[in-house]
């Protein structure tokens, strides 16, 4: 629908006249547009969004989540020296101070970003820099709020990565078996079954205060970071609505599973699924030097199996939703979710063979 932008703008401590406000990026959750400020012959951009409410039903506490995390990283980057509005995604406040508004006339909620200057996001990874730079970018996210208090964060989405219960939900699923389709799945159900002992390593190691809570970003992606337009170096992550108490190895195992499979994620021919040990050292080396000292023993004993557990959860949810008839995962074909599973299990089959390599990856950096 087209939106009143003078007005809703209008409600933000931002300066001169709006020129224009139009459509932005390829983001699939929030509606994004970017904004454009004439003043004093200067023109100022910014970033422009609606909040998608019916996937973060509490946006107050989501809101909240990302005030206070992007005040934290912009005290940081400032005392190190950086450039906060470069650096971090940051915050246009509304006039009264509020992080967003909701506009009555459409009944939707809105923010403001500045806009990043000089900088990109790439979808895919194009070249082992890519993954190297998105490593340092997750690494340095990571270490900036080492020493912020994450059990101030609201989980907005609640259990995102607890995977007791992630697999207790599969067993319901299969349970279930609406649709009848479990007996075209055995092998794949089987698969999950055998590694239910999976589940519960890092929920009890964070349950039990033996690895810390931390700020995780629960969406790991290239596309989540931005690099500069001329060195294509590591400039800031954004996307910060996932961000919850968790453990940094959910963050880590994530990005390996996304980033060391050459092939698609819902690629029929396994034989192309392969994970990739050389562009697993691009990410530790890169992660790991960013991260510094702030990484833990406990959070370095698990980096590895983050990485195995991250995936297993992924496979597992892609396999319930097609007990489930295909519900949450958006398909455009029959058994795509078979396929996006089947994926998933076979790096989990890579990295199991190649566990121990891993490891020692992890302890050389």
């Amino acid at each position: 629908m087209d939106y009143n932008f003078g007005k809703i703008v209008g409600n933000f401590a931002v300066e001169g006249k709006l020129l224009r406000c139009e459509r932005y990026g390829e983001g699939h959750i929030n509606e994004t547009y970017l904004a454009e400020m004439a003043e004093n012959g200067k023109t100022t951009r910014y970033i422009v969004q609606r909040i998608n409410s019916d996937l973060f039903k509490e946006v107050d506490k989501l809101m909240n989540n990302i005030r206070l995390v992007t005040e934290f990283n912009r005290k940081k980057i400032a005392e190190r020296g950086g450039d906060p509005d470069r650096e971090s995604l940051s915050l246009v406040y509304t006039k009264s101070g509020a992080a967003y508004i909701r506009d009555e006339e459409c009944g939707g909620y809105f923010r403001i970003y500045k806009y990043i200057t000089d900088a990109v996001a790439y979808q895919v990874v194009e070249k082992p820099e890519h993954f190297y730079q998105s490593a340092v970018a997750f690494g340095d996210f990571a270490n900036l709020l080492a020493q912020f208090d994450a059990t101030q964060l609201y989980e907005v989405l609640p259990d995102f990565h607890n995977t007791v219960k992630r697999f207790g939900d599969f067993e319901k699923s299969l349970k279930a078996d609406k649709f009848g389709r479990a007996k075209e799945v055995e092998k794949e159900i089987d698969f999950v079954l055998k590694r239910k002992e999976y589940c519960s390593r890092i929920v009890d190691l964070l349950k039990s205060g033996k690895m810390p809570t931390k700020v995780t970003h629960n969406d790991t992606k290239l596309n989540n970071v931005m690099l500069d337009a001329k060195t294509g170096k590591y400039v800031a992550v954004i996307d910060l609505d996932t961000i919850m108490p968790g453990s940094i190895c959910y963050d880590f195992g994530d990005s390996i599973r996304f980033g060391c499979n050459p092939a698609a994620e819902d690629e029929p021919d396994l034989s192309k699924v392969n994970f990739s040990v050389d562009l697993f050292e691009v990410y530790v080396k890169g992660y790991l030097s960013a991260l510094g000292k702030s990484v833990t023993p406990a959070e370095k004993e698990n980096l590895a199996f983050g990485a195995i557990l991250m995936t297993y959860e992924c496979g597992m949810r892609f396999l319930a939703d097609y007990l489930d008839g295909d519900m949450y995962f958006r398909t455009r074909r029959a058994k795509q979710n078979v396929d996006r599973c089947r994926t998933q299990f076979k790096l989990i089959e890579d990295m199991e063979k190649r566990y121990d390599t891993m490891r020692g990856i992890v302890e050389r950096y």
